[in-house]
């Protein structure tokens, strides 16, 4: 008998949990708030992303907000019901709750810190933040960077530099972010992405086999970065062998 699923949160997680879960018999509904799925993509690569879900059956619904979760489905903002007999979220990023150790602060809506160009908080220069608990917004820019691992590496150099610089009297630097491009993994079925180069304007868009094996590349080098030349192999062996001995795919 086939099941409802019902799956908020368009990005990379949601998108990849619906693209597997339909290899189960379900009936999968992918719900996003915002205007359509993999916000952090081209509107190119989420348009094909999008396609693809929905060949296979998943029913992508954009523009629609989920505000209650009732034991027999998600309500929605327009006054909409959604059916599920299971339901799985994955939308948001929230910071750690830290007002109790650090008052005064200035926060987001997701709790993070509210810092300067040079990412230190607006209440207190001594105060630095960054990666997912710090909230900046370029100028000229609508919203804040978005909260990722290549987000929060560049932030790092900053903050490392500018503490070096505070410490010898010489002025800080401005944080400027630099998107190196995403990939994004839609289960172990393929992968849509876009990656910075001279090819295509400064941006080469890539999809299936080539953006695959690209993806699976970088991971294994994130791998060897943190856990050195015996580990990170060790881990990768053991990684092809679970793909065999353990399921796809689990849901807690």
């Amino acid at each position: 008998m086939d099941s409802d699923v019902v799956i908020v949160g368009g990005g990379v997680v949601g998108a990849a949990i619906a693209r597997e879960l339909t290899r189960y018999r379900l009936d999968v509904t992918l719900l996003e708030a915002g205007p359509r799925i993999l916000p952090a993509l081209p509107d190119r690569l989420a348009d094909a992303a999008r396609e693809e879900l929905e060949v296979l059956g998943v029913k992508v619904r954009a523009g629609v907000a989920v505000t209650a979760s009732t034991p027999e489905g998600m309500e929605t903002k327009d006054g909409g019901f959604v059916p599920a007999d299971l339901q799985v979220w994955a939308a948001g990023v929230k910071a750690a709750a830290i007002r109790d150790g650090l008052d005064g602060l200035e926060l987001s809506r997701a709790g993070q810190v509210i810092v300067r160009p040079t990412l230190q908080s607006l209440a207190d220069d001594r105060v630095f933040a960054m990666g997912d608990c710090a909230s900046y917004t370029p100028q000229g820019a609508d919203r804040p960077i978005p909260p990722r691992a290549q987000a929060a590496h560049q932030m790092a150099d900053t903050v490392f530099a500018n503490l070096g610089r505070l410490m010898a009297d010489r002025p800080l630097r401005s944080f400027v972010y630099k998107d190196h491009g995403s990939l994004v993994s839609l289960s172990r079925y393929s992968t849509v992405g876009s990656l910075m180069g001279k090819l295509v304007g400064g941006r080469m868009a890539v999809e299936g086999r080539l953006a695959r094996f690209v993806y699976m590349s970088l991971y294994r080098m994130h791998l060897l970065a943190v856990h050195g030349k015996i580990r990170g192999p060790a881990l990768i062996l053991v990684s092809h062998i679970n793909r065999f001995v353990r399921p796809r795919l689990k849901l807690h």
